[in-house]
């Protein structure tokens, strides 16, 4: 069985590993025998903000992210560049609830389920170093 606490830990390296991560500030963590909770604040190294918040469950001895929020702000925090969350608020999106904010709150396109592993793997991708 997978354990949390190593999905977390596991987790941490990957963002402390990556050549777009310049700081973290983990700000909330917690985990159980079947599910753990990670939240944390990023600098890049565009200066870019980036938070991560994501809930996940033990389901069939694999991790399966549950409830997740992650959004990549400017260096001032004041222009949205993206947010991928699967809050339940546009059930007209193919794949709902799972949805991607691009440059506003109002402008969204359907999105799927995403880990932060998987999503730092993208912001290697879009920010060149």
């Amino acid at each position: 069985m997978t354990d949390p606490q190593v999905h977390i830990a596991e987790t941490l390296v990957r963002l402390a590993a990556s050549p777009v991560v310049k700081t973290i500030s983990v700000t909330e963590k917690h985990n159980s025998l079947s599910y753990g909770y990670i939240r944390a604040r990023l600098t890049l190294i565009n200066g870019d903000f980036l938070e991560v918040a994501e809930y996940f469950i033990i389901q069939n001895s694999e991790i399966c992210v549950k409830r997740y929020r992650y959004q990549w702000m400017n260096s001032e925090c004041d222009i949205l560049k993206k947010r991928w969350d699967n809050t339940k608020h546009f059930p007209q999106l193919p794949n709902f609830p799972h949805h991607i904010h691009t440059g506003s709150e109002t402008q969204v396109i359907p999105g799927r389920v995403l880990s932060i592993i998987e999503l730092i793997d993208f912001l290697e991708q879009e920010i060149h170093t």
